[in-house]
């Protein structure tokens, strides 16, 4: 019951995120006039609609998308009657389908030819197709928000959350203690699980980090240690041995430095708006650079799809994977407020990654239309400066021939996460 609840919350989460997406773009597509004739989570075939106005608002059956419909979004093309448009929408799945039909005609009414969006100064159209990938940004922003600002992130403390038996150097396999092992010094000196250092070699303690430094830097001596233990203030001296650990400006580097054998007790700390930007340009960052490494990421999936490789834990999922990872997480024995971060925290970090994807400056995806906004503006600037008569708008379904390969890729690395979700899905690790 647990795993179901977890499933259907991430599950609607995605979707409350989806057409928030979309509400983003029909927002400005009305307050700047274009006639909007449809907004619909999912597509495929309706299950339930109702039209309000001029706009028909529904849930479709295929839970994988959303989708406006805005009159005039291509142009029309050379040959075609007056007041015919070619028809597309919004939303990847649903523009992949219609570009696939080569754009189907649609009827412009009389009084509406200034109401296509195809018609509207290129801001404004920048504006619309930005405010989709916009609500997603916000969205992210909001959701980690609650996440650093409210419930706080794991942070190590100055009190010992375990103590090691024996010292493993670092990027070694096994994790077991040979037969004739020395303990470590924190075991030799019955340091316990909750053990508060107050100081170490003289230096008075106020953080992990603090703390982490000062025991690398007394490799090879003898140490006095003051800990804090039920109440009772503990004077050690410890002899601080050295063992091969990773380098702590660089991870991928092994340095031989003092080791006393202890883990941070993690707690969670709140953080403030400073934190919350830095983290998502981090982030943000991080995302990007997946993104452009999307094509060598799928060849891993499909290895973990048809081959039985072990599926990346850090690879790209999809919304079936989200919502089992959801269920995963409710199904854990993890107390509530782990879980509720956890969940947080993967909503926030779908929805970024929703909002840069749709930023690709490819149709049918939104930054495909906002390319040909920007395109002309250039135009009419250059225009201006040479004193030329006004360009005009931009065909964008110029772009189409390269749309169709677009949609041709899109679909089959959609169907490939969904295959791969389904027999080989990313599993909660914590």
């Amino acid at each position: 019951m647990d795993w179901l609840t977890g499933v259907l919350i991430l599950f609607l989460g995605l979707m409350a995120s989806i057409a928030l997406h979309e509400l983003g773009h029909f927002s400005f597509a009305k307050l700047f006039g274009v006639r909007t004739t449809q907004f619909m989570v999912g597509f495929g075939p309706t299950l339930w609609s109702r039209t309000k106005g001029e706009t028909e608002y529904g849930i479709k059956w295929i839970p994988l998308g959303g989708y406006i419909r805005m009159i005039g979004m291509l142009p029309p093309r050379r040959g075609d009657r007056p007041g015919q448009v070619r028809q597309v929408s919004t939303g990847p799945w649903q523009g992949l389908i219609e570009s696939a039909r080569g754009a189907a005609l649609e009827e412009v009414r009389p009084g509406d030819e200034n109401r296509v969006f195809y018609a509207k100064p290129w801001w404004q159209k920048l504006i619309i197709m930005f405010a989709g990938p916009a609500m997603n940004l916000v969205l992210a922003v909001l959701f980690f928000a609650i996440l650093l600002m409210g419930i706080g992130t794991p942070t190590p403390q100055p009190v010992i959350g375990s103590v090691a038996k024996c010292a493993i150097p670092a990027g070694q396999e096994t994790t077991e203690c040979p037969a004739n092992y020395t303990p470590t010094p924190a075991a030799q000196a019955r340091l316990q699980a909750g053990d508060r250092f107050v100081s170490y070699d003289g230096r008075k303690i106020s953080s992990y980090e603090q703390l982490q430094e000062l025991i690398r830097d007394s490799g090879g001596r003898t140490v006095p240690v003051v800990v804090e233990r039920d109440g009772r203030t503990l004077h050690l001296s410890i002899a601080v041995t050295r063992n091969q650990m990773y380098d702590l400006k660089d991870p991928d580097k092994i340095v031989n430095v003092g080791f006393l054998g202890i883990t941070p007790l993690q707690e969670r700390e709140r953080q403030g708006p400073v934190a919350v930007a830095e983290y998502m340009g981090e982030l943000t960052a991080h995302t990007a650079g997946a993104l452009v490494r999307l094509p060598q990421r799928m060849v891993g999936v499909w290895q973990a799809a048809f081959g039985g490789e072990e599926r990346d834990p850090n690879g790209p999922i999809g919304v079936v994977g989200v919502s089992r990872l959801g269920g995963e997480i409710a199904a854990s024995e993890s107390p509530v407020v782990e879980k509720l971060a956890m969940f947080i925290a993967l909503l926030g970090s779908v929805n970024l990654a929703v909002a840069l994807f749709n930023l690709i400056p490819l149709l049918p995806l939104d930054g495909g239309h906002m390319a040909g906004a920007l395109l002309e503006a250039l135009k009419k600037a250059v225009a201006r400066l040479l004193g030329r008569p006004d360009p005009g708008y931009v065909d964008v379904a110029k772009a189409l021939p390269v749309t169709y390969v677009m949609a041709a890729v899109l679909i089959v690395m959609g169907g490939l996460l969904i295959y791969a979700d389904l027999v080989n899905p990313i599993k909660f690790s914590g």
